[in-house]
């Protein structure tokens, strides 16, 4: 058995290729849209892709099963569990479903689906036996169903999806499918789907991998016995998921998302920044927050080049304008391709930030004098008491969990991830002060209500963590 992982640190997403020795037959387990990585890998272990698979219709990336069987020529292999709601679209690609208990054979090596709901309702895991060493499986690839440290979080067709009603009854499938998977040996190998930094848990470890003998010892999900106080411990706690996480797993299912990987964005002239905006393109700046802080282009928003970007971008962009980066070619790079993995095609071009510093976009010093630049007020604990004694408002863009811990009296409770769809909450008068644990993600949400006109507003910039080691 040939194996290896690919983990992607963007997504902090893991998938595999697994393949026979003998045959030289390969399967790619939950590919993500990069797929030349596959591709590149088998070939330089001179194996054949003969199926592509994934575990579930992913939330949180943009999946690259179907694009990489069409590349390869391989047979699909995806979940015909989970009902109506939750099959896949028709594909061109060759397809075989797989339910409970179906066996597909790569090479001398027996790839089993186990039907593991809870998580979502299609969710499979895979048990992978070597036959050249015996009849009994070695490893699984589970997927969103167990991860090091923690289990699959059942709230996200209730949250993210919008199907009202499902969290409890997922909870007691995973509940379920946790019960019926410990019945497997204890040295069973697990090849997770996910690391420490994913939205698709509360708790993630970052090992690479791990034993059902080891979680079965250490991990909550599958050492509580009880299903009432399992429902209630998976449930609490689960941060918000990122808005696009609803749009993603519809582009998924539906067979929505374009191949191949777009490629860099374009570097544009600076004269072209004020034409997109008066088109209402969206504008996003990579740059550290401290610097988009003290100049920046009015009407952009700030998202830092960083592992969490494509979790806040696709909590704040709108997936059907056009949108340009501003940043380092590095950093512009690397944010567009983080966007593509979550879906996002329409990145029209970029700008380099180093026009800031040489003045590039100053009024009277080319021919943009349209282009207004501004910067964001950053205050410091005792410049915040001293609002409040004002009657300044606190906007917590933090996530519940964090929120329930503790909070600065009289602030306005809604998580980054909601911001956009709950503005009507927002106080309409005075100073408005954002505030997060640390200031990173009170930034962007600053940058977003200045972006969509909102006066006399300011960072908190040490964040709650600051406000409790004054008070």
């Amino acid at each position: 058995m040939l194996f290896q992982r690919f983990y992607d640190d963007d997504l902090a997403q893991a998938s595999y290729l697994v393949g026979c020795e003998r045959t030289r037959v390969a399967l790619v387990v939950d590919p993500n849209r990069d797929i030349e990585r596959y591709v590149d890998a088998a070939a330089a272990q001179q194996l054949t892709i003969t199926f592509v698979t994934e575990t579930h219709i992913h939330a949180d990336f943009a999946s690259g099963a179907r694009a990489l069987a069409n590349r390869t020529g391989a047979t699909l292999l995806l979940s015909g569990e989970g009902g109506t709601d939750w099959s896949y679209a028709f594909s061109t690609v060759r397809t075989q479903l797989l339910h409970d208990k179906d066996t597909v054979d790569v090479g001398r090596l027996r790839v089993k689906a186990m039907h593991t709901p809870g998580h979502t309702p299609e969710h499979l895991t895979f048990l992978v036996t070597d036959l050249e060493m015996g009849d009994a499986p070695i490893g699984a690839f589970t997927g969103d169903f167990i991860f090091v440290g923690d289990v699959g979080r059942p709230d996200l067709l209730e949250r993210a999806a919008r199907q009202v009603g499902t969290m409890e009854s997922s909870a007691r499938a995973l509940f379920a499918s946790l019960q019926r998977f410990k019945s497997l040996p204890d040295y069973l190998q697990l090849w997770t789907g996910h690391g420490a930094g994913s939205a698709c848990g509360k708790s993630l470890g970052s090992m690479p991998q791990s034993t059902l003998g080891f979680e079965r010892r250490f991990n909550w999900g599958l050492a509580e016995e009880d299903e009432t106080r399992f429902v209630t411990a998976v449930l609490d706690g689960q941060p918000e998921p990122p808005r696009y996480f609803a749009r993603m797993k519809t582009l998924n299912r539906d067979d929505q998302i374009a191949e191949p990987l777009p490629l860099h964005p374009p570097l544009l002239e600076a004269r072209v920044l004020p034409e997109a905006l008066a088109r209402s393109a969206q504008i996003v700046d990579v740059r550290p927050d401290a610097e988009f802080a003290k100049r920046h282009a009015l009407g952009s928003i700030n998202v830092p080049s960083s592992k969490s970007f494509a979790t806040y971008a696709g909590s704040v962009i709108d997936y059907d304008r056009d949108l340009y980066l501003i940043g380092t070619r590095d950093a512009v790079s690397k944010s567009a391709r983080a966007l593509a993995l979550i879906g996002y095609d329409r990145v029209a071009g970029a700008f380099d930030a180093g026009a800031f510093d040489a003045g590039a976009f100053d009024a009277g010093t080319t021919n943009i004098p349209e282009l207004a630049l501004t910067s964001i007020t950053q205050i410091s604990t005792e410049e915040l008491k001293q609002h409040l004694a004002e009657g300044a408002h606190v906007l917590d863009v933090r996530n519940t969990s964090e929120w329930n811990e503790g909070h600065i009296p009289g602030a306005v409770h809604i998580p980054l991830a909601q911001l956009r769809d709950r503005l009507g909450e927002i106080p309409a008068d005075g100073t408005l002060i954002l505030q997060c644990q640390g200031g990173s993600r009170s930034a962007i949400a600053a940058s977003v209500l200045e972006s969509l006109g909102r006066p006399d507003l300011a960072n908190f910039a040490g964040g709650y963590r600051a406000w409790e080691q004054a008070t």
